[in-house]
């Protein structure tokens, strides 16, 4: 006879290791719930539009709504599949390991390599939705769905959606070893803090200069000014904002840890 742990396991993933999860995880789960909504509203698209097409009625909005249904779906089933340890894992050996040793294999993956690919896959995605809202992007077709960067907007949004999944899981999984204090958050996901570190002085500074640029002046423009500059490493070039953000992360953590006042005493 299955266990409780079990049976829930198989109807409701989300309810799974509950008492573990953080308010991070059960915001995440909750969405996700709410979004699950979108598969049926799917299925009864993907039925009309064959019934209507049959008819020969098509109907090409219907068309549109489909792969809109589907790509936000997927999209927090991501985040979903984050928080509830639900996706598809490609090795073999993981789960004979103790628990402690998959625990660290989690912090790792989702820290130091899942959330930094999630990190740069907004920022790609951001000029992408913006230029879609800029131009009010519709439909290829004059009878579909108009009004495209909504669901690129949508895209982009997920990413921030993804990556509080992944923080949350991060420091629910730091929490099975030491006190999740907030150093420990960022060293535990040091890439991907790297790299949100670097966004935000980028995007910072850009701001301050759109202010005093020039009448007339394009984002080409700003964005070739002297704070976006470079240095040269050898074969290498680093922006300026890359090397104020590898200087400013690794200090932060150890400012962080310096005042942590439980450090010294062991916990």
């Amino acid at each position: 006879m299955e266990s409780p742990e079990e049976i829930v396991a198989v109807s409701d993933p989300g309810e799974v290791g509950r008492a573990e999860h953080n308010r991070g995880d059960r915001f995440v789960v909750q969405m996700s719930n709410i979004a699950a909504w979108l598969f049926p509203i799917l299925m009864l698209a993907i039925t009309a539009q064959v019934i209507l097409r049959n008819s020969g009625m098509n109907q090409a909005w219907l068309d549109d709504l489909q792969w809109w249904l589907y790509g936000a779906a997927v999209l927090m089933g991501v985040g979903y599949a984050v928080t509830t340890d639900s996706h598809v894992r490609v090795d073999i050996l993981y789960d004979g390991f103790p628990i402690e040793k998959k625990t660290r294999i989690n912090i790792f993956a989702i820290g130091w390599l899942f959330l930094p690919f999630i990190v740069l896959s907004w920022d790609v995605t951001f000029d992408y939705a913006l230029g879609s809202l800029r131009a009010d992007e519709g439909s290829s077709s004059p009878n579909g769905l108009h009004n495209l960067w909504i669901i690129k907007v949508f895209m982009n949004m997920s990413f921030v959606f993804v990556a509080i999944a992944c923080w949350s899981a991060v420091v629910r999984n730091l929490a099975r070893l030491h006190p999740p204090k907030l150093w420990r958050q960022l060293w535990a996901t040091f890439p991907g803090t790297f790299l949100m570190i670097n966004l935000a002085i980028y995007y910072g500074l850009y701001g301050v200069m759109s202010v005093f640029a020039e009448d007339g002046a394009t984002s080409r423009d700003i964005s070739r000014g002297p704070g976006f500059g470079s240095l040269e490493f050898g074969n290498y070039e680093l922006t300026y904002t890359v090397i104020a953000a590898l200087i400013v992360t690794p200090v932060l953590v150890f400012v962080l840890r310096a005042m942590d006042p439980t450090r010294k005493s062991g916990a």
